[in-house]
């Protein structure tokens, strides 16, 4: 996710509702990350100095970095293999998961990618440990139910 909105940026420096809108229209309209996505990339990227907030008209629009320029071309490969898989989710219609309704299809990538940056940002101590997989075991049962 942080390549990818990072490569956007480069592009056009934008805000976060209209990357939302921006990847999910590269998605073909499978996937659109959640605000509770999109804006914690955005807080990694500032704090990484790989994107800077520039305040307009009372919208804070992200701009990148000469150091998120260097790390866009670093992670050129990775970057090529998400824009890749975009291409195909946009021409598939489903993000390449064919039978799978697009608002369930959002919904299991924005918990995937919740749960990823969550325990990349440190440890989990034993009570959060336990309220995730309790949340989870909720939403399966939820889900077996509906």
């Amino acid at each position: 996710m942080r390549l990818l909105v990072l490569s956007l940026i480069a592009e056009k420096p934008t805000y976060g509702y209209e990357l939302i809108r921006m990847i999910e229209e590269k998605f073909g309209g499978s996937y659109a990350p959640s605000p509770g996505v999109i804006y914690p990339t955005l807080t990694w990227l500032d704090e990484a100095g790989y994107a800077r907030i520039v305040e307009a008209d009372g919208r804070k629009n992200y701009h990148i970095t000469p150091e998120g320029e260097a790390f866009l071309n670093a992670s050129r490969a990775a970057l090529d293999e998400i824009l890749s898989r975009a291409a195909t989710g946009a021409a598939e219609g489903r993000g390449g998961r064919k039978n799978v309704p697009m608002p369930v299809m959002r919904g299991m990538e924005n918990l995937r990618t919740a749960l990823r940056l969550r325990l990349r940002n440190g440890g989990l101590d034993t009570e959060a440990e336990e309220k995730i997989a309790a949340l989870l075991d909720d939403a399966a049962r939820a889900i077996g139910q509906v």
